[in-house]
């Protein structure tokens, strides 16, 4: 069996590593990095020697008919977290995208992941359909469940990557829950905080993995692979109104999956 090898087109050092403590040596901290892995070095001299849009077009179309090995877009924009500073940091082995949709605002809600592995789509989840529900709640679920998915990883790995492109629900975390907790769950002077049980089941195990948890707030719709991807998800549970959450059963094709409906 050859062993696995790596391509950083874009980083701090660039060109063919054999393993992914260094691919995040050369990428972390870079907003505008690009690498993807592959499954021998031979592959991956011959793809270090084209560019990252081609190689991520060429393994697209590769496992049309199977599970898509792309690499998650590489643009991502500020991170928000206790445990880090501004600069979004690509260091975790997982990557978890979460997303929630809803129409009309409040109305039919639903959340969606997109789980990547060393940089490769692994897995997709949708469901939480909820016929009243709102953004937030939706966005909430998906840190919720990230974060419940996250917990299983951490068995085996040492850090976990959660993105989103909801500010609100990033901060009710990591900023804002701590007092609300000391408060009493409440903004001060009895005044009451929105989706508070939903926001408390989140700070509980954000409670206790946060010390192995990046969170990082990516902006929506701006053709970030991850985001893209647990966005139509979502829109898939509200469609659907698949109130359990399950994993995506069809072909892990970007292309067809992109070209589902967005929220």
């Amino acid at each position: 069996m050859s062993k696995k090898s790596y391509v950083v087109w874009k980083g701090a050092k660039t060109g063919v590593f054999s393993t992914w403590a260094e691919v995040q040596s050369h990428t972390q901290g870079r907003s505008d990095a690009q690498f993807m892995g592959f499954e021998s070095k031979a592959e991956a001299e011959t793809a270090f020697a084209s560019t990252y849009t081609k190689a991520l077009m060429k393994r697209s179309l590769a496992n049309k008919g199977g599970a898509n090995k792309s690499a998650p877009v590489k643009k991502y924009s500020s991170s928000s977290s206790s445990n880090n500073s501004t600069a979004t940091k690509v260091t975790a082995e997982i990557q978890i995208y979460c997303d929630g949709a809803c129409s009309p605002n409040p109305g039919k809600s639903g959340t969606g992941l997109a789980v990547y592995q060393q940089g490769k789509i692994s897995v997709l989840y949708y469901g939480l359909y909820q016929a009243n529900g709102t953004n937030n709640t939706a966005e909430l679920n998906g840190l919720l469940y990230s974060f419940k998915l996250a917990k299983k990883y951490l068995d085996k790995v040492e850090q976990v990557q959660v993105l989103s492109d909801s500010k609100y629900s990033i901060d009710c975390i990591t900023k804002w829950a701590k007092g609300w907790q000391a408060k009493g769950w409440t903004r001060g002077k009895g005044e009451e905080i929105k989706n508070v049980n939903l926001i408390k089941e989140c700070f509980s195990l954000y409670q206790q993995i946060k010390q192995q948890l990046v969170i990082s707030h990516v902006k929506g719709h701006a053709n970030i692979e991850g985001n893209e991807l647990s966005d139509r998800m979502a829109v898939l549970a509200r469609k659907q109104q698949q109130e359990s959450f399950i994993k995506y059963s069809g072909k892990l094709d970007i292309k067809t999956i992109l070209a589902m409906d967005s929220g």
